[in-house]
């Protein structure tokens, strides 16, 4: 049995220099380490995911110091226990990348082609930009999916096809590089 534990951290502010280097710290000196992170600046906020792996007694007394950490780091902080994720059910890593005119709903549309599936989103990136010499708004999605292993590859990539093709969304689906 394993003697390490695991919290998830998430941390929101005002974006500056230093956040991750004062966060980063703070979890040093408790005696944890970071495991895995997510982080980025979405407008004026710097936002950040953790998780923080440490004995019990290490990550105990960094869930009594989030108040004060809070403060000391001009931070919105929440943390949750968890444990290591559970690999029993084989699922096959795929990037999705999907680019069109820029409106509402596309996130929506394709969590649900995904959902309705039962394939997981492992991670997903957004992203809306000007288009280069017309000036017009396209929006951009990269994410990682985790399709179980008893689905047929070549049937899921011509439905998703279609159905990108329906809503005109220009899209590849292929197996992550590891």
């Amino acid at each position: 049995m394993s003697t390490q534990n695991y919290l998830v951290i998430s941390a929101l502010g005002k974006d500056r220099p230093g956040i991750v280097d004062a966060l980063s710290k703070s979890i040093l000196e408790f005696g944890c380490n970071i495991t895995d992170s997510r982080m980025t600046v979405l407008g004026g906020e710097f936002a950040i995911l953790l998780m923080v792996e440490g004995n019990w007694n290490t990550l105990t007394k960094m869930e009594e110091s989030i108040a004060g950490l809070e403060q000391q780091l001009s931070l919105t902080i929440i943390a949750k226990r968890t444990e290591q994720r559970d690999r029993s059910n084989p699922f096959l890593p795929y990037v999705v990348e999907v680019v069109s005119l820029d409106h509402p709903g596309i996130v929506h549309q394709l969590a649900s082609f995904f959902s309705k599936r039962s394939i997981n989103i492992e991670d997903m990136a957004t992203t809306s930009y000007a288009a280069p010499h017309t000036g017009t708004m396209m929006f951009s999605v990269h994410m990682t999916v985790g399709i179980p292993a008893d689905i047929h590859i070549a049937s899921l990539r011509d439905e998703f096809m279609e159905f990108c093709d329906a809503i005109n969304l220009d899209a590849i689906i292929e197996p992550a590089q590891r």
